[in-house]
């Protein structure tokens, strides 16, 4: 059994180099799997691994860069290792938004997942599915909007639709995004902007499916693809052309080539890129009945 925690801090942090080089050596030591992002203002990481291997991990990051607490997190376990590789990086942003957070520009407004159904049911309330498209394309809430963007940075053009009085509820996967983009709404003046604390996660993990104003599953960026309520793995499987997730009506489609294309690519891709998926998903295969492991084979669930 693999345990995964998710994480997220903003706090000022100096010696970026260092903790990156530091976390690497520890991800490696602990046997982790997973990303851990750098940023002058702050963490942001997913890691995978054995569970005590995960707390020391988690304590030397909290003993480091002298965390009491961080701002969110995500427990939820799985039989297989969701990542490939464990990796640390440094940005310039946690979540590239083009606005940089100080722990004294948050402001309190997040909502509990219990207390979010009562939120999204009042009327004239804004719903924000602060994710990508095709993220938002395999689950949401009801009446949430997308912006329909594929680039966070410009999240900012799509909130000048709204105004400064409007009551807006905003939602992603962990938090994070919401948390900067609340920041940027409320130096733009806006002070009615609720999110939901912990993010899609953290609701999947707390509230029970008969109570749950979600529908569909959610995107989760490892190789589980996609989970449920009590984050239980879905039913997505990831597109070995356009790396999206693929629903399992897509895969009955007669343009799902597995380890090639699928319904959403299969129009798009060059006939040189189909022969060289085609003859990387024969080398898998040739691997597979040998019983070893292909270079390029990233197993999905």
């Amino acid at each position: 059994m693999f345990h995964i925690f998710g994480f997220y801090k903003f706090k000022r942090l100096s010696g970026l180099k260092k903790l990156k080089k530091t976390f690497q050596e520890k991800l490696i030591k602990n046997h982790l799997r997973g990303t851990i992002i750098f940023s002058k203002e702050g963490i942001n990481g997913t890691i995978s691994g054995k569970k005590n291997n995960i707390e020391k991990v988690k304590k030397s990051l909290k003993n480091i860069c002298k965390i009491k607490h961080f701002d969110s997190e995500n427990n939820s376990t799985n039989n297989f290792q969701p990542f490939h590789r464990g990796k640390t990086k440094i940005k310039k942003e946690v979540v590239p938004i083009g606005v940089q957070v100080s722990p004294s520009q948050k402001f309190n407004n997040s909502i509990e997942p219990k207390k979010w159904n009562s939120l999204l049911k009042e009327k004239d309330i804004k719903i924000i599915d602060a994710r990508k498209p095709f993220e938002y394309d395999v689950g949401t809430f009801e009446g949430a909007e997308n912006p329909n963007i594929n680039n966070f940075r410009d999240f900012p053009k799509y909130l000048k639709k709204f105004n400064k009085k409007n009551k807006i509820a905003m939602f992603c996967t962990g938090g994070i995004r919401c948390e900067k983009a609340s920041v940027y709404l409320k130096n733009k003046g806006f002070k009615n902007i609720f999110q939901l604390k912990g993010g899609i996660l953290n609701y999947l993990k707390k509230i029970n499916e008969k109570q749950s104003l979600w529908r569909g599953e959610c995107y989760v960026f490892d190789n589980r693809v996609s989970v449920t309520h009590k984050l239980k793995i879905g039913t997505y499987s990831m597109c070995s052309g356009c790396r999206k997730p693929m629903s399992i009506q897509e895969k009955k489609s007669k343009k799902y080539v597995e380890g090639v294309s699928c319904p959403k690519c299969h129009d798009y891709l060059t006939e040189t890129q189909k022969k060289r998926f085609s003859m990387r998903q024969k080398q898998i295969l040739i691997a597979k009945k040998m019983g070893k492991k292909h270079i390029f084979q990233k197993e999905f669930h």
